[in-house]
C-alpha cells in the first residue's frame, strides 16, 4: 500500500513539473503590437509583477495589456523611461500563466520606441 501510495505522489509531482515547463517553455504565438504605452506598473500584494498597457487607437478603444517577467530587467526599465510615448513591444503569448508570471498570457521580449502614425512631420 505503502508504495502504490508513493508512486501516487511521485506521479502527481512529474505531472506538475511537466505541466508548469509546458507553460513556461512552450508559447502559443510570437508577435508585435504598436501603440501609445499608457500604464507600467508593479502591482501585488503578495508576489509583485510587472503589468503595462499600451492604446492601439486613437480613442484608447483598443488596450493590449501584457505582462513583463522581473528577469527583463532592461525591458523594464525601457518601459519606465518610454511611459506616455509610442512603443513598438514584441512578445510571447503563452498557453496559460501563473499567478507569480503576470496577470496575462502576452510576456513582452523587446520593446523600442516608434514614430506615432498620429503625428507627422
Amino acid at each position: 500500500m505503502k508504495k502504490v501510495f508513493g508512486l501516487g505522489v511521485f506521479g502527481l509531482i512529474v505531472a506538475l513539473l511537466l505541466y508548469y515547463a509546458f507553460v513556461y517553455f512552450v508559447t502559443y504565438s510570437e508577435g508585435t503590437r504598436s501603440g501609445e504605452l499608457i500604464k507600467i506598473s508593479h502591482k501585488g500584494v503578495i508576489v509583485k509583477t510587472w503589468e503595462g498597457e499600451i492604446s492601439q487607437g486613437i480613442s484608447g478603444a483598443q488596450i493590449f495589456t501584457f505582462s513583463v517577467l522581473d528577469k527583463d530587467a532592461v525591458v523594464i526599465e525601457k518601459l519606465r523611461e518610454y511611459q506616455g510615448q509610442y512603443v513598438k513591444l514584441d512578445y510571447v503569448e503563452r498557453y496559460a500563466t501563473f499567478f507569480w508570471l503576470g496577470d496575462t498570457k502576452y510576456f513582452i521580449t523587446k520593446v523600442s520606441k516608434e514614430q506615432s502614425p498620429h503625428v507627422r512631420n
